[in-house]
Formats: structure tokens, sequence, C-alpha cells
């Protein structure tokens, strides 16, 4: 009987997961609730089990309290005479307790069908707690399943021991899936319930496109290539940021692949779903300008307070730059984070926070890198005033920026001083026509 017991907690242990230990656990409760139902729930709280791991031999004990003589047991079930009592421990004194081995069998055919129902209550309960486990570690990961059934426009998808559901706000729009088709699907949630665990999986939540990169690139599961941001539309198009942790290694070719293979692996799971990858940039302007790809752009101008961005772009790349029905700015905004207000660069030229002179001082001037115009124009290098006019070269040494009056020509040359006094004469006659 004992080896029979031992090759079947064997057998669950290996085909349900459900260890050796949780199984001797709930015998020693089954035998405890066969006690309690034969001599009653009151009278069996001295009653313990002892059950051998290695061989599955068990006993059950009372344990009773040595009283003088058998006029003295008020309860058998709490007290044995010390004439009793010395018969099974040689050495026991009044007062003192003694464990009394009690025969299962005595427990009757109820009893012992009631222990029957408890031990299998407990390997039903502690194998749906082993599946629950086991994809409760699998949320916000990859699983792959065979399509079942369809139900109420939802999927049933069975993933070996446990059934999920693919609810159908949760597919992709144009997807079509028949059964004993195989997919991939993320798995959202885990809840167990009295009939199990419910599994709650997705098609279009943007970690599934993260999880399948982790899969297929190896530089992903290594950690040097980092996936700093995703934005997702189902079925249309992914925008993915990425980033390098060895500059020797080009992020967006490692999710590329040679020839496009790894892209192309998982565009293909995704029935064919566009994917942008950009690098990833700490500067927002930067990271704007490769989210808008791949349409290009002619300045940035990003507000990290307000976390929003005015760009303006060619004119001929501005449909581009917004996409079809707005998805390539759209999806840009989500990547980024940031709120985008796309011009052209014929519509900036009159709109406020799109042009440079925005964003400058009255009195700034620049060296030798050049200056652009209040209209984001180059105008070329050297020295230029707070307007963006060239100062000639013999004095611009002298040119104070932040002393823009005649003073500061009638230093440099004589030229100056007279472009100085023909400037104060003009003032005073000024003057004199105002008075």
């Amino acid at each position: 009987m004992n080896k029979e017991l031992m090759e079947a907690l064997n057998t669950l242990e290996r085909e349900k997961g459900i260890s050796k230990d949780t199984l001797f656990d709930a015998i020693e409760n089954s035998l405890l609730t066969a006690c309690k139902n034969h001599f009653g729930k009151n009278e069996a709280d001295n009653i313990r089990v002892e059950i051998d791991r290695e061989t599955g031999d068990f006993k059950v004990f009372a344990d009773k309290e040595v009283v003088p003589t058998e006029e003295d047991v008020m309860d058998p079930m709490m007290e044995i005479s010390l004439d009793d009592a010395v018969k099974i421990a040689k050495k026991a004194q009044i007062g003192d307790t003694i464990s009394v081995e009690i025969k299962s069998k005595e427990f009757g055919r109820i009893a012992t069908q009631n222990a029957k129902n408890v031990i299998l209550q407990k390997i039903r309960e502690e194998e749906r707690n082993v599946i629950y486990r086991q994809f409760h570690a699998k949320e916000n990961d990859i699983v792959t399943g065979v399509v079942q059934h369809t139900f109420q426009k939802n999927l049933s998808i069975n993933l070996g021991k446990a059934d999920a559901i693919l609810n159908e706000s949760e597919m992709v729009k144009g997807e079509h899936f028949k059964a004993n088709d195989r997919i991939k699907v993320y798995v959202l949630e885990v809840k167990a319930t009295s009939k199990g665990p419910r599994i709650l999986v997705s098609r279009t939540h943007r970690d599934f496109v993260k999880r399948l990169f982790e899969e297929e690139v190896t530089e992903i599961k290594e950690g040097i290539v980092e996936i700093k941001s995703i934005a997702r539309e189902p079925g249309s198009r992914t925008k993915m940021a990425v980033y390098s942790n060895n500059p020797n290694v080009d992020p967006v070719g490692a999710c590329v692949g040679l020839n496009g293979i790894r892209v192309n692996s998982i565009v293909d799971e995704l029935g064919g779903e566009k994917i942008d990858i950009i690098c990833w940039d700490e500067n927002p302007g930067n990271l704007i300008q490769n989210a808008l790809s791949p349409a290009q752009t002619v300045a940035v101008f990003a507000d990290p307070e307000e976390k929003s961005a005015k760009v303006v772009v060619p004119d001929d790349q501005l449909s581009l730059a917004i996409g079809k029905e707005g998805q390539n700015a759209r999806l840009a905004a989500k990547l980024t984070g940031y709120k985008i207000d796309i011009k052209s660069e014929t519509q900036a030229v009159d709109a406020v926070g799109f042009r440079y002179s925005d964003y400058m001082d009255e009195d700034e001037y620049m060296e030798g890198e050049g200056y652009y115009d209040e209209n984001g124009e180059y105008v070329g290098e050297g020295y230029y005033d707070e307007n963006g006019n060239p100062i000639d070269s013999e004095y611009a040494e002298n040119y104070d920026a932040n002393a823009y009056d005649e003073t500061a020509y009638s230093e440099a040359s004589e030229d100056a001083g007279e472009f100085a006094e023909e400037t104060a004469d003009a003032a005073d006659d000024s003057s004199s026509d105002e008075e």
C-alpha cells in the first residue's frame, strides 16, 4: 500500500508539478479530518498525524493524560488510566501525557471517504496554484499558443496547461485566425479563480513589439542595445527609439539586421505592420527630429518645461512630416512625450515661435559662425550687429554689441565718426521738428 502511495505521489509531482511535501500535508489534513468526523470535532483537538516522507508510512496519535484508575477516566479521548499507560510507556506516571496510537481502520467507511475527498480537493487546488504561479511569472511576456475556438468574437487559445482569452479589443483589426493556428500573444494579466487561472492576452499592446525585438535581437537580450520608447498604432505603424551602450554598436542596424532579416521577421509576425526604428537622443530637439523621420526638418524649437516643440520643415516635406491622417506626427508625439506643432518654411515666416529671432536677444551677435536673420535665413560668416548687419572688419574689434550707438562707431574709424556726427545731427533735427 505504501509503495503504491509513493508511486502515485511521484507521478503527481512529475506530471502535475505538485511537490510531495504538499501532498503529504494534504494526507495529514485528511486523516485529521477523518478523526474529527469519527470522534467529534470537539474531541479531536489532541490528535496528530505523523508521516514518514521516505516510506509513506503514517500513524495517528492521540495525546492523553494519565489518571490513577479506570474509574477516574472521564473522557476516553483525553485521558488514560495508569495501568493502560504503563503498557504503552513503562515509565508513565500520573499526570504525564502519552501518545496513544489510533488505528486508521477504526475511522469507518464515511470518515475514510471524506479523507479521500480532502486529498483529491487538495490535489486539484494545488494543481491550479501551480498553473497560476507558472503563468503569473509570464505576465508582461510573450507566450505561444494554439487557437482553439471563437466565442462571442473572442478567441480561446490553448497554452498547454491552461487556456487564455484573446478579447476582440486586444486583436489587431484585419487579423483573422482559425482553429489550430499557432500564434504569439502578450500576457496582460493572470487572475486566480476557483476554476483555475484566468489568463488575458493581447496582440495590440505596444510592449508586444518590444518583447518580439527582445526575442529576435541578441544585442537587446545582452543589454547592449536598449529600447527607450515605443509608440504604436496596431496593424498600421510602430515607432521605436533605441540606444546603444556600446559606441561601436549601431542600435538601429542591430535591430534591422543583415538585409533587414530581423525586423522583417517581426513585421511578418505583426501582419505587415510598418516599423520605424530611430536613434534615441537625450537632446529633445534631436530626438524629435529623429522621431519625425522619414521627413526632414529645418529647425526644432523644444521647450523641456512645457513638453512642447515647434518644428519647421521644408515646404515639400510638410505632408510627409504630418503623415496620413496625422499619423507620423501623432506617433512622434507619443514616442517623445512632446506636443509637436509643425509648420512649413513658408508658414513659419509669419508664425511666432517658429523663427530664430524669437529666441535671440536684441543685442546678440555672432563671431565667425555666421548669423541667421529673423526669417531663419543664413546671412554668412563674420561680425554682425544685433540686426544681422555686417560690421566692417576695420573696426570690428572695437564693436561693442551691448553699447550699440554712435560712440561705438566713432571710436573705430573716421568714417565711423562722420557717421556718428550725421546721426547726432539727424537726432537734433528730429528734436527741433518735434518742438
